[in-house]
């Protein structure tokens, strides 16, 4: 494990996940059933990363707005409902109104509580964007008074200077505006620094469009690409840039052990890059146009998970999707062993992936994966909040703790 590894998630009062604190290992392996809440942590998880990008505020308003995407059930559940006695009932709110999102490492773990802005006279035509309330970086897995060096409440920040003591810049924050973007001086405050580029670095990955309009599929103008574009717009120039940057002998394996036999070839005139795979007992190698959406996805996948410049986390959501139950092995393979060279966060309904991932042949071996850098958890429902299978309460999950408002 590296020393900067997220070893804990947290989300509290987003849609579904109302109270949730999740372990991650060098591979984190996310399950279960439809609906019970995995998309919604891939989409927590995506606006987080957004905080650093300062693109929060407009991330929840495509989602409707924070009314849209907070918790939509009670504050607590009396005794009486959660055996079954009593329907489900509003009760009156003793806590604020708040969307919390945080992760935590084994140097620096920061967190974010977004809630409803008060109400202006006359009104304001943004008066339904987010307000950030509290921001806190921390040094350590968990946040306490010692750990803390640099927190913003409303508009005020304060940050903890070599000496221990609190330094309080003079320009205040506006409501929408996150601590990571607008605070800037590496010298004066470091940790913010690195926060911030570790959020900047997290990589997602859903749904690779393979329809016959596809961009995969076309032949596009090319340049070294060592991160595939979330459409997969730049294919071919991503997987040749594999190639090209020392990961040559991986793309070959991860392609034959999907298609025996098969070679995938790169082609390109005047800058312009296409894909093709070269199959035994084939004449000419067929066309990116030409592939199936399985084998096409696949290579989508490829090209994701060997990219040559790796992110420090990379959070991929159902890539079973759409590929053939005799690829999940082959993908299952390419997932570990991009494990092995950065942390990997999988969300699945699938549970031929699962057990693949769980096989001796992808982890466990000396060369590959370490079984106990393994962390699968199960998602289920509990009167309509997402919670972990076998968690029995509070002191079965990792230690997390908010900033008070």
């Amino acid at each position: 494990m590296t020393e900067d590894q997220i070893r804990t998630v947290a989300v509290e009062g987003y849609r579904s996940l109302r109270q949730l604190v999740l372990p991650l290992g060098r591979l984190t392996v996310v399950t279960g059933a439809n609906g019970v809440g995995k998309s919604s942590l891939y989409r927590a998880l995506r606006l987080l990363a957004e905080v650093a990008l300062g693109g929060a505020v407009g991330a929840l308003a495509r989602e409707g707005g924070l009314q849209s995407t907070l918790w939509a059930g009670p504050e607590v559940h009396g005794r009486a409902v959660r055996e079954g006695r009593a329907p489900v009932q509003g009760t009156m709110r003793t806590g604020p109104v708040a969307l919390r999102l945080g992760f935590a490492g084994d140097d620096l773990g920061y967190a974010i509580d977004l809630g409803l802005p008060l109400p202006q006279r006359p009104p304001d035509p943004f008066g339904r964007d987010p307000e950030i309330k509290v921001e806190s970086v921390w040094a350590g897995q968990v946040l306490r008074p010692g750990t803390l060096v640099a927190e913003r409440r409303g508009p005020a920040v304060r940050l903890r200077n070599p000496d221990g003591q609190w330094d309080v810049p003079t320009a205040s924050l506006r409501s929408f505006d996150s601590l990571l973007t607008e605070v800037v001086d590496p010298a004066g405050a470091p940790e913010l620094v690195a926060v911030r580029e570790r959020l900047r670095s997290w990589r997602f990955y859903d749904q690779f469009r393979t329809d016959p309009g596809a961009p995969a599929r076309a032949v596009q103008v090319g340049t070294r690409t060592p991160v595939l574009a979330h459409d997969g717009s730049d294919l071919a120039a991503a997987l040749e840039t594999v190639r090209d940057l020392g990961r040559g002998d991986e793309l070959d394996e991860a392609v034959a052990r999907a298609f025996p036999g098969a070679r995938l070839e790169v082609t390109y005139d005047d800058g312009r890059f296409e894909v093709t795979l070269r199959q035994h007992g084939l004449l000419r190698p067929l066309r990116a146009a030409e592939l199936s959406d399985g084998t096409l996805r696949y290579l989508l996948w490829v090209a994701a998970l060997l990219s040559p410049r790796p992110p420090r986390l990379l959070v991929i959501n159902e890539p079973e999707t759409s590929l053939h139950p005799e690829l999940v092995p082959a993908l299952a393979a390419l997932v570990a062993h991009a494990a092995t060279v950065t942390q990997v966060l999988v969300v699945t309904h699938s549970r031929p992936l699962v057990e693949a991932l769980g096989a001796p042949d992808v982890v466990g071996r000396r060369g590959m994966l370490p079984e106990e850098e393994v962390v699968r958890l199960e998602l289920v429902k509990d009167l309509g909040a997402t919670v972990v299978a076998g968690r029995e309460g509070l002191l079965d999950q990792p230690a997390w703790h908010w900033a008070r408002r």
